[in-house]
This record gives structure tokens, sequence and C-alpha cells, in this order.
């Protein structure tokens, strides 16, 4: 039989409808490695993080009221009794991410867990209960910066979930969710403003008062509640001496002003702001150093 041999402009337009057609398929799924510490939901998939970033506890300063009902909430989930889900609110960079994370170094040991999932990937929570459903660990899914627009359909989904994710002595699975809103739908200045048959048109909510329900209903799913606040400048001092220390480096008049410039530059005292600054001047110290004996 003869060869048949086709043009190189043919090979290379297959080859190029190939790899477009390769890039359209799906990811191939893999079971997930239930060795690691961490998880992130990705593609409908639990990734795992095998060196997740470790967050001690004794370093988050200022949040002791909050830090004791998470760590005893979590000790409860852990034995197997009752645990609420909890939401996590307030001021950006006061430690609700960081207090979730530091469970996770505190309580691997104990067979804890931690699932990070996006919001947009919510709708999924279905499919991550099933996954670790006869799993003897136990897992945080937990979500950073919740909030919805008003637009966004997948606070139904987290609805049902945490209806149904309180089942004493048996579940796996709980979840900790963080925002900077108290309410995560948004509440508008005319759903507060009495409504007459007269001014609503057709395409206007008759009922304004049951969507506000339904609005504040969301954060009510959560049994826990935990709010943080923003700190003064003592305490924001303290947290930079505190990590200062770690070092073996001195909290001078010279470090003093320099951490308040920074906090000054970035428009907020915080436990975050304060974590920048110490990385900052211990950095900057050990290069010093390192330079001065070359």
């Amino acid at each position: 039989m003869a060869k048949i041999e086709l043009p190189d402009t043919l090979l290379d337009a297959l080859a190029s409808v190939l790899q477009q057609l390769q890039q359209s398929l799906p990811a191939i799924k893999q079971a997930p490695d239930f060795s690691a510490p961490a998880f992130r939901w990705e593609d409908q998939q639990l990734k795992a993080i095998y060196h997740p970033k470790k967050v001690y506890l004794d370093d988050l300063k200022g949040i002791e009221r909050q830090k004791q009902k998470i760590l005893q909430n979590t000790e409860q989930f852990l034995y197997g009794f009752a645990a609420n889900d909890i939401l996590l609110t307030g001021s950006r960079g006061t430690g609700k991410s960081s207090v979730v994370r530091a469970l996770l170094t505190a309580y691997h040991d104990q067979g804890l867990r931690l699932i990070e999932i996006e919001r947009d990937d919510l709708a999924d929570l279905a499919l991550i209960q099933q996954l670790i459903a006869d799993r003897p660990e136990k897992y945080i899914v937990y979500c950073d910066d919740l909030a919805f627009n008003a637009e966004d359909e997948n606070y139904r989904s987290l609805k049902s979930v945490l209806d149904g994710s309180l089942q004493s002595g048996s579940s796996n699975f709980i979840i900790y969710a963080t925002s900077n809103r108290r309410h995560l739908l948004p509440e508008f200045m005319h759903e507060n403003t009495p409504v007459t048959k007269v001014d609503v048109p057709q395409y206007k909510e008759l009922h304004p008062q049951e969507a506000i329900e339904e609005k504040i209903s969301l954060s009510d799913r959560f049994g826990l509640w935990l709010s943080f606040y923003p700190m003064d400048q003592g305490l924001y001092l303290e947290i930079v001496e505190h990590y200062l220390a770690k070092v073996g480096l001195a909290f001078d008049e010279e470090t003093r002003l320099a951490s308040l410039q920074w906090c000054q530059s970035r428009g907020q005292r915080s436990g975050r702001a304060a974590y920048q600054f110490s990385k900052h001047w211990i950095g900057a110290t050990q290069l010093r150093e390192l330079q001065d004996k070359a």
C-alpha cells in the first residue's frame, strides 16, 4: 500500500485543532491525597497543600476573648460534640483569617484538617461533604472574605449546607467564614423606606420586608458570631515588640518611631500591619548586618 504524505500545512492545522481540543477538555480528576494537612478546593477537586504557612495562637495579641470562643468550639467539634459554624467579622487585618489558620497548627496532631474554598465555589459544598464523608479526620471548610453582591445566588447553597451541617456526634465537617461585613448580603436604603401602592413600579419588590429578612437570615445560619475590632496604638506596638523579641531584636525608640510611621503610611493600626512592619525591620536589620561583615 502506498504511503500517503500529508502537507505540512495540514499537519500544523491538525496539531492546532488537537491542542485546542485538549485545552477545552476538563482536567482529569485525581483522588485526594488525604495525608496532606490542608487542601484548596479548585476545579471541583481537593488539591493538597503539603506545607501550609504556620500561624501560632500565641502570636495573635488583643483577641483573647475571640480566641477562647473559637478554641472551645473547635475542641467540641474535635471530640465529636455539638459545635457551631462560625462567622468572624470586623475590621481588616485584625486576626480573623490568622486565628482560623492557627487552629491547624494547634490541632493538626488531633486530626484537624483545613479546606479553603472560594466564595464562587460555595455551590460545591455538597460535593466536598461527599468526598470526606467517610474520613476519620475533622475538617474545617474555610471561606475567607465572604460577601455577596445583590445578584449573587451562591449564598443559597451556603444557606442550605449551614442548615444541615450541625450533626451532633457524627459530623466531620464544619464551616468557618470571615468577612469584613456583619451582613453578608447588601441592604439598600429604599428597602427600609415605607412602600405605598402609588410608588411601586411593576419591577419592584411587593414585599420588601421579606427580602430584607432573607438577606439577614444568611448570617443567622451561623451559630456563633465573633467580632474583631480596630486596635489602639499600645496594642499595635506590643505586637511589633513581640515579633522582634522572637528573633532577639531590641524594641528601642528608633524602632518605635519607624513602626508608627509604617502604620500611618498604611492608614491603619492592625495586627497585619504590625506583622508586615516586623518582617521589614527584621529583614533590613539582617541584611545590614550581613553587609557590615562583608
